[in-house]
């Protein structure tokens, strides 16, 4: 996932670990007038994709005998209900060409994002997103035609045991979402809009990762260097007002220039939404989101409402910063930078691998040793080159380690990034281990539970290893703008979503002008009057990846919720709680993500994970403004 929160960067000193400020990484040194190419980094930083393909060339050749092999799945049409062993050889074939499908798309699109300028893997990215349109469309009478078997034919297909056993899941869900389910013609038609579909999402995708540059801006020191996303998040850390209002200006100015383009991009996303939703019967996109995993609309209600109900303890920590800064008018780039002097050390890649190793032991030895394992078997592309996509962010395939990608700038958010995005890895990768290929993936709204849970066992790590006056305080501060970035702005961007679907559901229509008016209301109720909201600081909304995957940033609010109560269990040794822990990795999709979690121990139809996580937050703020007074 490439990870979109924005809290402040740093550094601190820890119990057991010499953490040394340090002025260059091994890779490069800063400041640099340009971002190093690909070829100037030291191969051990850079991931290693033989395990989704040896080459191009061997992945030319397999991606050509899979296309070939699609047509082979239609001599089953018609004859799903005449055998369960007809209908397991036929998923079984299905789930085979749609793995190999997968993880051929997947080496194509990390080679994209090595360099998203190069021709070459814009085009083997598009070939294989084209591959996977054809599969569907072959695949396309699958479903419809389960759903014509009659429930009790079906029932006696379980019944007979064998390898139809393995679709037992898969066939009751189905069962449940037969009314969803269109003809064989129309859900051809459906496959083969995929494409057009994701259009808005590639449109974005090379517009803000290969085609937008931001210009010059002037670091600390007065050097004028060129600035990137990674650079513009490390420059809003900078304790110089102007730095930060040059990099904030710049950055923004960049995207001035596309806004019809992008107002415009993003309403054709969700008219695509509206689309697909109503083309299955759903009366709204969010039943369409959330019915695909049985998972309650009340969930999401739940959370919007618990948050703005609640948005008192995020209004405060606000006004603490405009207090203590002595500032007539706060705005938007005050937020991030660190209050405390003298803990703006930074990590190396090295020092940041082992905080983060002795960080998450509470999970077990056997996890920190297969975390060990994943941090230094090249499952990461580490350093920010030119055309390399932005953030970060974890993939996968069932028949193949899982992939990390960085953008590393020495920081402790980044250090925050690495432990989570490993979350990711580790779920995947104990999964893989213990889930056949047809249950190896995760619901979205499990995905962000393990890396959010492993951003808050490093937390607390660092909370309880100072002692330290400034170090505590930096701590806190950063635990505290984790929850702002995790949940609140979750929250916020959730609502937001809900917003411009119930616009074009209810017949309206959108334009850039209404996005940013609904982004901008809604940025100062969640941030209180004691933010100003510039004019032209509302572009925020059209220039954040995630809403091109409807409903997706929820889970990351969902998640966390969840992830709190989890790391908490884990960390005061509750019996069992590790277990549970580890067992909650090892599932992928063989049940729905609510009684997953439920088998954890958290029961996500009720409010009290968002009101724990509530609760938290407000006892944190109340710590840091007694730290402040304290100086």
């Amino acid at each position: 996932m490439k990870s979109m929160q924005h809290v402040h960067r740093g550094i601190l000193s820890t119990l057991g670990i010499l953490l040394v400020f340090v002025l260059a990484s091994s890779a490069f040194a800063e400041p640099l007038q340009e971002i190093p190419t690909r070829d100037q980094i030291d191969d051990k930083y850079k991931w290693d994709l033989t395990a989704f393909s040896p080459s191009d060339s061997a992945w030319e050749t397999e991606i050509a005998t899979l296309a070939e092999a699609l047509p082979s799945l239609a001599k089953y049409e018609g004859k799903l209900g005449t055998s369960a062993d007809v209908l397991a050889e036929c998923l079984t074939v299905s789930d085979s060409l749609q793995a190999d499908i997968h993880r051929l798309y997947v080496y194509a699109n990390l080679k994209r994002d090595e360099d998203n300028r190069v021709s070459k893997y814009q085009e083997m990215s598009q070939r294989s997103s084209a591959v996977y349109g054809q599969f569907y469309q072959y695949a396309a009478f699958i479903e419809p035609e389960i759903t014509a078997i009659p429930d009790e034919t079906i029932t006696s297909f379980l019944s007979s045991g064998g390898p139809i056993e393995l679709y037992r899941f898969y066939l009751e869900d189905i069962v449940r979402r037969k009314a969803h389910i269109m003809s064989p013609e129309v859900e051809r038609v459906l496959a083969l809009s995929r494409d057009v579909v994701q259009g808005p999402q590639n449109i974005f995708t090379m517009l803000d990762d290969a085609d937008i540059t931001y210009g010059t801006v002037h670091d600390e020191d007065g050097n004028e260097i060129e600035l990137t996303k990674e650079r513009y998040s490390k420059l809003s850390d900078s304790k110089n007002r102007k730095v930060r209002k040059e990099a904030s200006d710049t950055y923004n100015a960049a995207y001035d220039k596309y806004l019809n383009t992008m107002g415009a991009t993003l309403a054709a996303s969700v008219n695509a939404d509206v689309f697909q939703a109503r083309a299955r019967g759903y009366e709204t996109c969010l039943d369409a989101s959330l019915d695909a995993n049985n998972i309650p609309t009340s969930v999401f209600h739940n959370l919007i409402k618990a948050v703005t109900d609640n948005l008192e303890p995020l209004h405060k920590y606000v006004s603490l910063r405009k207090k203590y800064l002595g500032y007539d008018t706060l705005f938007a780039y005050d937020m991030w930078f660190p209050l405390v002097e003298g803990v703006d050390k930074e990590y190396t890649f090295e020092e940041a691998k082992e905080l983060v190793l002795q960080a998450l032991k509470p999970l077990g030895k056997e996890y920190v040793k297969n975390l060990d394992m994943g941090m230094n078997s090249r499952w990461i592309d580490v350093y920010e080159t030119q055309g390399k996509g932005s953030g970060g962010y974890s993939w996968c395939s069932y028949d193949a380690h899982p992939i990390v990608l960085l953008n590393w700038n020495k920081s402790l958010t980044h250090v925050y990034t690495l432990a989570h995005e490993m979350g990711h890895a580790l779920h995947s990768y104990y999964t893989n281990k213990n889930e056949p290929g047809t249950y190896s993936g995760h619901s979205l709204f499990c995905a962000e539970v393990a890396s959010t849970c492993n951003e808050s066992i490093f937390a607390r790590h660092l909370l309880d290893n100072t002692a330290d006056h400034a170090e505590r305080m930096y701590i806190l501060e950063n635990y505290i703008q984790q929850i702002i970035g995790t949940f609140y702005s979750q929250a916020m961007f959730s609502e937001f979503e809900l917003m411009i679907h119930e616009t074009v559901e209810n017949g309206g229509a959108l334009t850039t002008e209404s996005m940013r008016k609904m982004y901008r209301d809604l940025y100062q109720k969640y941030y209180g009057p004691e933010m100003f909201v510039e004019e032209g600081k509302d572009i925020g909304c059209l220039r954040i990846s995630h809403f091109y995957r409807q409903y997706y940033v929820y889970q990351y609010a969902t998640s966390y919720a969840a992830s709190q109560v989890l790391s908490k269990k884990i960390l005061d040794g509750e019996p069992g709680a590790r277990e549970a822990y580890l067992k909650f990795i090892s599932t992928g999709t063989s049940d729905y993500p609510v009684n997953i979690l439920k088998k954890a121990g958290i029961d996500m139809t009720t409010t009290e994970p968002f009101a724990n996580v509530i609760q938290i937050f407000s006892g944190l703020v109340d710590e840091y403004e007694k730290e402040l007074q304290n100086q």
